[in-house]
């Protein structure tokens, strides 16, 4: 099995059962987001891998095997197997952790990125790759590393195809909790754990919100707004409240949130 998908409770869980992706695996891979977002119990995502690497990228076998067949077609996986990927990531309205364990490299790195909190263990490694084989790259990471890291380090990292230790990663904002490798998987379930169980329309309205925040900060306030407002209306809130003044701790409803007849929109 090159991707296992296990839906428990409220999380769904993604492990890669291999660090290099061949077709069987992207197409796995992407069956699996879609079936997790297409869960209604699904208030949470944790993507992992089951080996000591969390994905290395493209299988180059496979990759070479194209190219000796043909290639002006070569290529055709990322319009095929990659964008789709990331876009499904991407669009999921509830949070994804993403557990980083060994090397993170070239796709790799834009799936991990593709996330919305990652953990990685001290021998963690990243990289870009793709420039050493004479291409640029994909998996959104001409957006995701400059969004991250800025156009400056980003052009650096992608130049270059240097790789960066787990340390350099958390100082540039690239992994979000650093952890002795032993650690990896259980700080990252325990995340998603913590996610699974929150406000899951107030995460929605987050995530609709960080992804628009390109258009700039006066939109950003319009939406923020109209965000906090159509929040303000959820039963999550007001149990939040209520909880607060009693001095306990709230329970998250999760996806069914709104009081009936309230208008359920979408921002962004």
């Amino acid at each position: 099995m090159t991707v296992r998908l296990d839906i428990s409770g409220a999380l769904a869980t993604i492990a890669l059962g291999r660090s290099s992706l061949n077709v069987e695996t992207k197409v796995a891979f992407k069956e699996a987001v879609d079936c997790a977002a297409s869960n209604a119990s699904v208030r949470a995502v944790l993507l992992t891998a089951e080996g000591k690497n969390f994905c290395v990228g493209q299988d180059l076998g496979e990759h070479v095997a194209a190219l000796e067949a043909d290639p002006e077609t070569a290529m055709e996986t990322v319009g095929i197997h990659y964008n789709p990927l990331i876009k499904s990531l991407k669009e999921l309205t509830v949070p994804v952790v993403v557990a980083i364990p060994g090397a993170c490299v070239g796709a790799g790195l834009g799936i991990a990125l593709a996330g919305d909190v990652r953990v990685a263990g001290t021998n963690t490694s990243f990289g870009t790759a793709f420039t050493g084989i004479g291409l640029a790259s994909d998996s959104g990471l001409s957006y995701s590393l400059v969004e991250s890291l800025g156009a400056s380090r980003a052009s650096a990292l992608l130049l270059l195809g240097d790789k960066i230790s787990a340390e350099q990663a958390l100082d540039w904002g690239l992994i979000h909790r650093l952890v002795p490798d032993e650690e990896v998987q259980g700080t990252a379930l325990k995340l998603a754990q913590r996610l699974a169980s929150g406000p899951t329309e107030a995460y929605r309205q987050v995530k609709s919100l960080v992804s628009a925040s390109a258009s700039g900060l006066f939109d950003a306030l319009v939406r923020e707004a109209a965000a906090q407002t159509h929040l303000g209306q959820s039963a999550d809130h007001k149990a939040a409240v209520d909880a607060f003044l009693a001095k306990e701790k709230p329970v998250f409803a999760g996806r069914e949130a709104l009081p009936s007849g309230t208008n359920n929109y979408l921002l962004g």
